[in-house]
């Protein structure tokens, strides 16, 4: 007797408990209860364990004719979010990966933000989880080593600014180690931070003098990566050129404003008068967080029931202050399956920073609360009758989310909630940056030349000093900032364009239903169908919403 064949959402719903099951760490972050006293099995095994389920899960899911309409989108999005996977597992690329971003060192770290602390059971779970620490970090250490002899090490760069991280968590700076500061001087969490502490040594005494200097990757490797994050092939040459028209057209209309702000002022005096202006300052991060909150609790109630369907269990949301160690930067972590656990915006500042303004931040909480990450995130699933699990759970691609996210900010303008010119001026400099992200990360790891006429170092090919030096003197960014910004495009390339390359798309989709639509065009109507599909590649969504009329 032949087996049965499993549907789609059959075959995406196992695929992701089987996920969950070779990557507890990924599980925590995704919010699948049951695995938080596992760590992830990091080594070479461990990849080819999740790589193999993924082939498996491909092959099947090729073989089914899907049921209904929500399959046909179901099985497109997994097949091209899987088959990058693949792909990206066959270029041996997850073996080699270490940058400051975003990894298995700092997936590891993270996890424990996420877990819940309330019970004597969840601190059971986080006791049994720091144990493992060691085993985890050895088989990352496993990987690298392999990739090394393949040929594939992470820029030294990256090296050495990950070694930073891991001595930050392991208290050999000046604040005390991550996991004493969690669960007190146990015996685990002296073992997780000195097990960091000889990550890091192996990064600067083994790995190191492996690494190249050259941080640029290429063009094959940026495609390839490019490819994943925006779920698009970018034609890589015509997005570096409209980002520099987008750069262009964002200053004209940041001088604009800053000439309101202060008459005859540039945008950098406007932004140096809103720094000291006490509307917009803030004293101590318990008190930054607060006020965060307080604009993410506003846009939740006023956007609610006008401009968006906001169910009740995603008026929950948290404003929180990052450990210390990672990135500089702001993100978003989505809320448990069951909301048992919020979505939330966490805040990496700088250990020695206490004093703050809030002009630029406004349009930062629209684009991780409300309406950007968490009610697209959140949304998704929340739509447990129509989404698979893989949708629901495991589909956030950079350029769809980013993005919506990108999009959420403008929107929040044509609404009328940055009528404050500061406010604005915070939007727009946020927008330039992001601009400036297609320019600089297309052009450092492509080694583009500078075109003529944009009064920045014509002719020459883009360094990572150009690229600070870009970010320092052409967009309204602190120096801390712009620093981690460099090393992050570096580590991560193709990842930074993808937030305007996606806002790009979205705007023309919008552009393209109203013209479709016309007279008949409700753009509450759009929005909720364009949420309620979840996460997939841009061309898979400009398939699907032009399929939706």
């Amino acid at each position: 007797m032949s087996p049965v064949q499993r549907s789609v959402r059959e075959i995406c719903d196992r695929y992701v408990d089987d996920y969950a099951v070779a990557d507890p760490v990924a599980a925590t972050m995704l919010g699948i209860a049951g695995h938080d006293a596992e760590l992830t099995d990091y080594s070479p095994v461990g990849h080819a364990a999740r790589a193999a389920l993924a082939k498996q899960a491909l092959a099947e899911i090729a073989d089914v004719e899907p049921l209904d309409a929500d399959e046909r989108v179901a099985k497109a999005v997994f097949t091209e979010r899987v088959g990058l996977d693949v792909e990206i597992h066959n270029a041996g690329l997850p073996l080699a990966a270490l940058n400051v971003a975003v990894g298995p060192v700092q997936d590891l770290r993270m996890a424990f933000d996420l877990m819940p602390t309330e019970t004597p059971e969840h601190w059971a779970d986080i006791e049994a989880r720091m144990r493992q620490v060691p085993a985890a970090l050895a088989g990352i250490r496993a990987s690298l080593l392999a990739a090394a002899d393949a040929g594939r090490v992470s820029a030294l760069r990256q090296v050495s600014k990950v070694a930073d991280q891991c001595e930050t968590w392991a208290g050999l700076g000046p604040t005390p180690g991550f996991f004493t500061a969690l669960a007190g001087s146990t015996a685990a969490a002296r073992a997780a931070e000195e097990a960091f502490a000889e990550f890091a040594g192996f990064l600067r005494a083994e790995l190191a003098p492996l690494a190249p200097t050259k941080d640029a990757v290429g063009e094959d490797a940026y495609r390839l990566w490019s490819r994943y994050f925006v779920g698009a092939d970018v034609d890589l040459r015509e997005a570096y050129d409209w980002g520099w028209q987008e750069f262009g057209r964002i200053e004209a209309q940041m001088r604009a404003v800053a000439e309101r702000i202060k008459p005859g002022a540039t945008v950098a005096e406007a932004a140096d008068e809103l720094d000291t202006d006490p509307r917009y300052q803030v004293s101590g991060r318990g008190e930054f967080a607060k006020r965060l909150q307080a604009i993410a609790d506003n846009a939740l109630t006023s956007l609610r029931g006008k401009h968006f369907d906001i169910p009740d269990r995603l008026m929950a949301f948290e404003s929180r202050i990052a450990p210390s160690g990672g990135i500089v930067g702001v993100y978003y972590t989505a809320p448990s399956e069951d909301f048992s656990r919020p979505g939330r915006m966490w805040w990496s500042l700088p250990p020695d920073k206490h004093e703050f303004v809030t002009w630029r931040e406004v349009s930062i909480v629209y684009h991780e609360a409300v309406p950007g990450h968490h009610l697209q995130i959140a949304t998704a699933i929340n739509q447990a009758g129509t989404l698979t699990k893989y949708q629901r759970l495991m589909t956030f691609v950079s350029g769809h989310g980013e993005g919506w996210a990108l999009y959420a900010e403008r929107l929040m303008e044509e609404l009328g909630y940055l009528s404050d010119d500061g406010d604005l001026l915070g939007m727009l400099s946020g927008q330039l940056f992001r601009a400036a992200r297609v320019i600089v990360d297309i052009g450092m790891h492509l080694e583009l030349e500078i075109p003529v006429g944009v009064g920045f170092h014509e002719g020459e090919r883009w360094t990572p000093e150009l690229g600070l030096e870009f970010l320092l003197t052409r967009t309204v960014t602190e120096d801390a900032v712009a620093r981690a910004e460099i090393d992050r495009y570096l580590g991560w390339p193709g990842q930074a364009p993808s937030y305007k390359l996606g806002e790009r798309l979205w705007l023309a989709a919008r552009d393209d239903a109203r013209s479709r639509q016309g007279d008949a065009f409700d753009l509450k109507a759009f929005h909720r169908r364009a949420l309620e599909m979840g996460g997939m590649g841009l061309d898979t969504l400009r398939e699907q919403l032009e399929s939706a009329g």
